[in-house]
């Protein structure tokens, strides 16, 4: 198993201490209307994810068997080579775009005209319920930040964060206001989604290589993930003026801070990903640990999302996979659980960079 930085030898890692939160004091913005975005330059194309020269050989190689195994449930991914999210089924052996259960585009014609440039490159997406309605939340690395219902595609908020930042995850707060990661911008964000369709007004702040957002109901703070460090953060002020303060800090246990997760069945517990490994932070230890079930299978290098299913316990995941059109994509979807529930599922020409359960639920 490749590692950079890990302090524990040999594949048996059980426990990494964390370091204490340093006592600095982190400049927040308080929200405020916001200028456009800075301007995408002609031709310009943010790279989603570079992978390091050093982890070009652990990209999956496509696998010679046909997709088997077992695996139940609904998935959600961003396809940036089709531009577009879909919802597959996990039971089908065979993936194609016809069978999918929903596709979706931001365009002019659903109420997206403001936003639809800053689409093409979606990175992350989720589900969430608010009011009894479902929502998918989504980011795309060229800028767009929204929230539609599902299934009707009916747009409840979006911006256009600008596609310099990189944006790489959003997540909705349960007053209506949305969580944003952006990697090479380096921020957290929460925008005031509340007031209204195309609210830009918005919270920040900094984290080198933001990739990833969760909220967390129990202890009520955003989690959000970097390159170097795990963060908890207290999401305070009004709706339409929220503030971000730093409640605690944890350096990962490996460089590269990808996915950030719930581990369903434990609310102590979230799953964590970097470039070297896949991790479980649990939170009242404030420890890593590699030692988890099924970890002999899942516990591989620079993969990009990671979740389990709260009924079934079946974990999937996606990483880069040799001969796809970048190093950070992948066409395929990896399933792990008992003997039965290992499996892969292929939508030939997709490009995936992440692949989540179709699971609303927060923990």
């Amino acid at each position: 198993m490749l590692r950079k930085t890990l302090t524990v030898l040999g594949g048996a890692l059980l426990a990494v201490p964390v370091p204490a939160a340093p006592a600095l004091a982190v400049p927040v913005q308080a929200a405020a209307p916001t200028p456009p975005p800075t301007p995408t330059p002609p031709g310009f194309v943010p790279r989603t994810d570079p992978l390091p020269d050093e982890l070009r050989a652990a990209r999956a190689k496509p696998s010679v068997k046909a997709a088997g195994g077992t695996a139940s449930g609904l998935v959600i991914g961003g396809d940036q080579g089709g531009h577009r999210i879909v919802v597959l089924d996990a039971a089908k052996k065979t993936w194609t775009t016809a069978s999918a259960k929903w596709k979706w585009t931001p365009t002019a014609s659903n109420g997206f005209a403001d936003v639809a440039h800053a689409w093409s490159l979606p990175s992350d997406v989720r589900v969430r319920k608010a009011k009894g309605k479902t929502y998918v939340l989504s980011a795309d690395s060229k800028g767009f930040l929204g929230a539609v219902e599902y299934p009707s595609g009916k747009r409840l908020w979006a911006t256009d964060a600008g596609a310099p930042s990189n944006p790489h995850a959003t997540e909705l707060l349960p007053n209506g206001n949305v969580a944003a990661a952006a990697s090479t911008g380096g921020w957290i964000r929460v925008y005031a989604a509340s007031q209204g369709r195309a609210a830009s007004a918005y919270t920040q702040f900094a984290l080198k290589g933001g990739h990833g957002v969760l909220w967390d109901p129990r202890r009520k703070v955003l989690w959000a993930i970097g390159d170097d460090h795990l963060v908890s953060l207290k999401v305070g002020g009004t709706a339409g003026k929220p503030t971000l303060k730093e409640v605690s800090r944890s350096a990962l246990p490996s460089q590269g801070g990808h996915d950030l997760a719930p581990v369903y069945g434990d609310r102590d517990r979230l799953w964590i990903t970097t470039n070297y490994g896949v991790y479980q932070y649990v939170k009242s230890t404030k420890r890593y640990t590699a030692s988890y079930r099924g970890s002999a299978d899942i516990d591989l290098p620079i993969v990009k999302a990671v979740g389990d299913n709260p009924s079934t316990r079946q974990v999937v995941l996606t990483r880069p996979r040799e001969g796809c059109a970048t190093t950070w994509c992948t066409d395929t979807a990896e399933f792990f659980g008992s003997a039965s529930q290992k499996a892969t599922r292929t939508l030939p020409g997709a490009q995936f960079y992440k692949v989540r359960w179709f699971v609303p639920a927060y923990q």
